[in-house]
């Protein structure tokens, strides 16, 4: 008997409270035969089940025995189907997930879970177009990644030419529809932009993965990288504050506010790698910003304004 069947039995009868062997045969795909044996099994086994002959009869947990089979706490639940609940509107695996642990719940904390699965739905699509499906490539990497075996990548970095390397997948990530793959390699570990990488064959080669990794502590640690490089210049800007939440938009994390700076404007930072991006980021603005510093922003700007004049003087 398969101990996943043993489970979803008790599952069932946690759940109904009552089961005929034929409503558990139904239920789980299998013949009644086998569904009476497997009752009869629990049984044996010291499980508290036992059977009710008569019209109204059936198998049923000894006193109402119920059992966490899950191990989570009400607040646990509550969160879990609170993150997973989302995913069921999208993935017909998430939605079967779901209705599976359910039934490990104790009723204590299946409304609440319930309820939680239900209050919220994201839509992955923007106006006018279609769900985006997971590329073939982040399916191949992903099982590379369960299964833990090394992958022999064809990368093509930013302009350079392409090369292979044999990596350990440690993890994947989707930041804004973009995916990266966080991987060890003989120089330590890397992150590689999915997108950017024309082949990957997945291999029998058992992968090596530290006892210590975290993919989000990882993760954050690759983000607090880039941000860093980004962040090489700063640049000092005066602007009306009642537009001030169009720019922290835009810029999010590079754009940090100083102080007021009198009739309703408001003194920011904003940070790029280079004197051009910054001048870039702020040549729509026109004159309704000043950049106080550094004069190679203000030269940048004068630059872009003066090809801008060239260009469309008649």
């Amino acid at each position: 008997m398969r101990a996943d069947r043993l489970v979803a039995t008790l599952l069932l009868m946690q759940s109904r409270g009552r089961v005929t062997a034929g409503e558990l045969a139904r239920e789980l795909e299998i013949s009644v035969a086998t569904a009476r044996r497997d009752l009869e099994a629990l049984s044996t086994a010291g499980i508290p089940v036992y059977p009710q002959p008569g019209r109204n009869g059936g198998w049923s947990l000894l006193g109402g025995a119920r059992t966490d089979l899950s191990g989570l706490s009400a607040t646990e639940a509550q969160a879990l189907f609170l993150l997973v609940g989302p995913a069921a509107a999208v993935a017909p695996e998430a939605k079967a997930a779901l209705r599976k642990l359910v039934r490990a719940l104790p009723d204590t904390f299946r409304a609440d879970a319930e309820a939680a699965a239900e209050a919220v739905v994201i839509d992955p699509a923007r106006w006018g177009e279609h769900v985006k499906e997971r590329p073939e490539m982040v399916r191949r990497l992903q099982e590379a990644v369960v299964r833990r075996v090394k992958v022999r990548l064809s990368y093509a970095g930013r302009g350079q030419t392409g090369s292979e390397r044999l990596v350990d997948p440690l993890g994947l990530v989707d930041k804004d529809d973009i995916w990266y793959l966080i991987a060890g390699t003989e120089k330590g570990q890397r992150t590689f932009r999915v997108e950017r990488i024309t082949e990957a064959v997945v291999t029998e080669l058992p992968a090596e993965r530290p006892a210590d990794f975290d993919l989000a502590t990882a993760w954050t640690r690759v983000v607090e990288e880039m941000e860093r490089n980004r962040s090489l210049l700063t640049a000092t800007v005066v602007m009306q504050e009642r537009f001030l939440w169009v720019m922290q938009d835009r810029l999010g994390r590079h754009c940090e506010v100083i102080g007021p700076a009198g009739e309703g404007r408001v003194k920011i930072e904003v940070t790029a790698p280079t004197p051009l991006m910054i001048a870039q980021h702020l040549a729509g603005w026109g004159g309704q910003i000043e950049v106080l510093d550094p004069p190679s922003v203000q030269a940048e700007l004068a630059r872009l304004g003066q090809e801008l004049v060239e260009r469309y003087r008649d």
